[in-house]
């Protein structure tokens, strides 16, 4: 005879076991705390404050590069179209080496598209400019009336 223990058939266990998935989710989640910061690409730069103080000597002359609203680049307050970003980083080039601590600014136009403001950045960088600023209009001032 059977004994009452030997009848019953196993129950299959319908759990899941989840320490190999958590095992696996702590090693992608440490893959991708190193990795996102190699990652992480970008132009450096420092925005100029709004104040009236702007840091700027009064008789340092900077370097300032133009992007109007088409993309065009235009250097100081030249009216002439800059041919290509590589006189741009020749020009910027010269000047550094002439006085390394002249300021380099970059004018960007309200309605210019982001890219192009980066990318004129960008090529004061390859020049070998360390800061770049970027040049903006004080905010109104709003006149409140009291009365």
């Amino acid at each position: 005879m059977l004994s009452s223990h030997q009848k019953r058939k196993k129950r299959m266990i319908s759990e899941i076991n989840v320490v190999p998935y958590i095992d696996v989710m702590l090693v992608l989640l440490i893959i991708f705390m190193v990795t996102a910061p190699l990652l992480t690409t970008g132009v450096e730069v420092d925005l100029p404050s709004s104040s009236a103080d702007h840091g700027l000597d009064p008789g340092q002359e900077p370097f300032i590069v133009t992007v109007d609203s088409d993309g065009r680049l235009y250097l100081n307050s030249e009216r002439e179209e800059v041919a290509s970003g590589r006189e741009v980083e020749i020009k910027a080039r010269t000047v550094l080496r002439k006085n390394p601590n002249t300021p380099f600014l970059v004018k960007g136009d309200g309605a210019a598209q982001y890219y192009q403001v980066v990318k004129a950045m960008a090529l004061l960088q390859q020049a070998g400019v360390e800061s770049v600023g970027l040049i903006t209009d004080p905010p109104e001032q709003e006149v409140r009336n009291e009365g």
